[in-house]
């Protein structure tokens, strides 16, 4: 390749092209490693993410009442996500934590996975289990604690 470019300001330009390529394929978009998972912020506020948190209760519901159409009390009512994490992958993979109460009015910590495609306009939940942990709120001064797995 040496022979192929005879000025210096040729190959100092091809060096840092190249340099500059390999840099920006390594790092991917703004800086992040490109399917690695990422924190949303702000997530109480994040409407995206607090409807796809509903999404995944509604879904849930949906599933159960299919395969279980006499259980119709054991449907749960969304409450809040409370974290989330996403990922880009072939479309924007999302990892929520998510609150939900049962028709009884216990209230439960749930993983949900769901898989946005923005260009198709669709959304698929691929997971929604619950935690294992114990929820307590409180009306003792302290507000309500999460414990268990993190």
């Amino acid at each position: 390749m040496a022979h192929l470019i005879r000025s210096p300001a040729a190959r100092l330009t091809s060096v840092v092209v190249f340099l500059s390529l390999l840099f920006v394929g390594s790092h991917g978009y703004r800086g992040r490693k490109v399917g690695g998972w990422t924190e949303v912020e702000d997530v109480k506020e994040n409407q995206e993410v607090q409807n796809l948190g509903k999404f995944s209760v509604e879904e849930y519901n949906r599933n159960m009442r299919e395969s279980h159409p006499s259980n119709g009390s054991g449907e749960l009512v969304f409450s809040e996500v409370v974290e989330a994490q996403r990922q880009v992958v072939s479309g924007i993979k999302y990892d929520l934590k998510v609150l939900a109460a049962t028709k009884n009015g216990e209230t439960k910590m749930f993983d949900s996975v769901v898989v946005v495609k923005p260009w198709n306009h669709s959304k698929q939940l691929i997971d929604f289990s619950p935690r294992s942990e114990t929820l307590h709120l409180g009306f003792g001064g302290g507000g309500g604690q999460v414990h268990g797995k993190n």
